[in-house]
């Protein structure tokens, strides 16, 4: 019933670490300004850049850091590789004397004489860039760490800061496991089912809307945009001393860091956004893409998965993309058995880890011996485990984020919401058109976020950064969550945006695409120096 997002980037460096070391998958480990970074000293004092009137006392806060340990944010004794703070931000900046929030940082100082401070974003949105810096060294280049201090921040609503919080642990499982929805929304053929199964969408917002509303601290859920955020971290910028912001920021941090391009062009450093959001786009605009996204990603695994000698699923592509439905369609009467007697793997499980896998081509591997095992084992183990994985879901029970939760408050305050029934109706046509396996769960966007109640004045609007520095935008051909031609259309409404290609599979490419898009990226981020223009990596 959401869109999709990125996983948390801890999820997938976790994915790929398990199953590297059972030997199933071999992963490949591994914007703007053009003038060069501030040098540490002059960082070791207060940004010099304009501060926006009423705004002067966040502005000049000071940041109390401490050292923390390797993961979250608790304070540590003795040496320690991260530094954490909390910084004060007012909750809506139309009131800046009113209540105010928390915002979470985590910093991992460069290993070698720092050029400036790297801030980065993991997407989501609803994404934890406190989790990502925590694995920085996974999936930046030796020469990014040694060169910046880098800085993971959660978005206001999202993990250690001010967040919104809705289900319980025992809830968020049940909510997971659940196929009611997705059950409603597939019969919806025909006048009847169709309203049935809107009615089946309002039913369950109006429930999780109140359970959001009860357990999230006041006012939050109305305030969680991303405008707000982008204010957010131009105050956090020039807290830690930079006069102007280096940014990488991966999916939905595109969104964000064009954002902040387009409040603060001044501001704007060296800015690398890979895997672009179009802004342009409706929420059903959006959804459908993402759709037709990840069925054109099924059918490339299902091609690469039957190139081998191991693959549960026979014949050609359209032949093994039917199994898979089947599978799935299977699993709706007749949850299969887990290694956990209390936790059988439903039809939501089951589709949200083939999903999460589309992410990283890198462990297309693991999901054949998944599917294999469920298929021809009748033991869901393996794809519950990738489920849960994605979900940030611990062995004990627990969840060490909220990203499931705080997805659906930032996209219903940054989406307006358009359409009627009959739209609705017809955009859920669609959906099933553009993608025969996801589609039919993924419909009515907006029917979700009118039923919310907290209503979005964002327009949708081409974003330009007119006066910005260059801005790096890089895209995957084969990305099914940010399609390529999103990318594509923010590096031409940017002003000064330039686009770098890589021809491969899964979601973004810094970190995982090989030589090419490293180098290309850590030359505009180290030394300010742009890939030639209409660069294509390939591998």
């Amino acid at each position: 019933m959401k869109p999709f997002k990125l996983p948390g980037r801890r999820a997938l460096a976790a994915l790929t670490a398990v199953f590297a070391a059972a030997g199933l998958v071999a992963c490949d480990s591994p914007l703007s300004g053009s003038g060069p970074s501030p040098s540490p000293a002059a960082r070791a004092t207060a940004s010099t850049s304009a501060v926006p009137a009423g705004l002067e006392d966040f502005y000049a806060q000071e940041v109390d850091w401490y050292p923390c340990a390797n993961v979250g944010m608790d304070e540590t004794d003795g040496d320690a590789d991260y530094s954490c703070a909390y910084v004060t931000a007012p909750l809506d900046y139309d009131d800046p004397d009113g209540q105010t929030i928390d915002l979470a940082m985590k910093r991992r100082a460069a290993t070698d004489d720092a050029i400036g401070t790297l801030f980065i974003n993991p997407g989501g949105p609803g994404g934890s860039g406190v989790d990502l810096v925590e694995t920085a060294k996974g999936y930046f280049s030796d020469e990014l760490i040694a060169s910046y201090d880098v800085i993971g921040f959660d978005p206001r609503g999202v993990g250690n800061s001010t967040a919104i919080d809705c289900l319980t642990d025992a809830e968020l499982d049940e909510d997971r496991a659940s196929s009611e929805i997705a059950e409603s929304t597939a019969d919806a053929d025909g006048a009847d089912n169709e309203a049935a199964a809107q009615e089946a969408v309002v039913e369950y917002v109006q429930w999780y809307e109140g359970k959001c509303e009860t357990n999230t601290p006041a006012d939050l859920l109305d305030h969680v945009d991303t405008i707000s955020t982008a204010r957010d971290l131009d105050m956090l910028r020039a807290v830690v001393g930079e006069d102007v912001l280096t940014y990488l920021g991966y999916s939905y941090g595109t969104y964000l860091g064009a954002t902040y391009a387009e409040l603060f062009p001044g501001n704007v450093g060296r800015m690398v956004l890979d895997g672009a959001i179009e802004p342009t786009l409706s929420a059903g605009e959006t959804t459908l893409a993402q759709a037709a996204g990840f069925e054109n990603a099924l059918r490339t695994y299902v091609e690469d998965c039957q190139s081998g000698d191991k693959c549960p699923l026979h014949g050609d592509v359209d032949a093994g993309v039917a199994q898979i439905q089947d599978f799935l369609k299977v699993t709706k009467g007749a949850p299969i058995p887990t290694s956990d007697p209390d936790r059988p793997l439903t039809y939501s499980l089951a589709e949200s880890a083939i999903l999460g896998i589309m992410y990283q081509s890198e462990s297309w591997s693991v999901l054949t011996e998944a599917l294999d095992q469920a298929m021809n084992q009748d033991d869901g183990t393996l794809l519950l485990f990738i489920s849960d994985l994605f979900a940030s879901r611990e062995d004990d029970g627990s969840y060490s984020g909220n990203g499931d939760e705080a997805i659906n408050a930032i996209n219903c305050l940054d989406h307006p919401v358009e359409g009627d029934a009959d739209s609705w109706a017809a955009e859920h046509a669609q959906l099933e058109e553009a993608s025969p396996t996801f589609g039919a769960d993924l419909g009515y966007s907006d029917l979700f976020c009118q039923t919310w109640g907290h209503e979005s004045t964002r327009e949708r609007a081409a974003i330009h950064a007119t006066g910005a520095a260059p801005i790096l935008v890089v895209g995957t051909t084969g990305d099914p969550a940010t399609p390529y031609a999103w990318s594509q259309s923010l590096a031409e409404q940017l002003d000064d945006g330039h686009l770098l290609t890589w021809e491969g599979n899964g979601h973004t490419a810094y970190g995982r695409a090989g030589d090419c898009v490293t180098t290309a990226v850590d030359d505009y981020l180290l030394a300010g120096v742009l890939p030639e223009a209409g660069l294509t990596c390939r591998g």
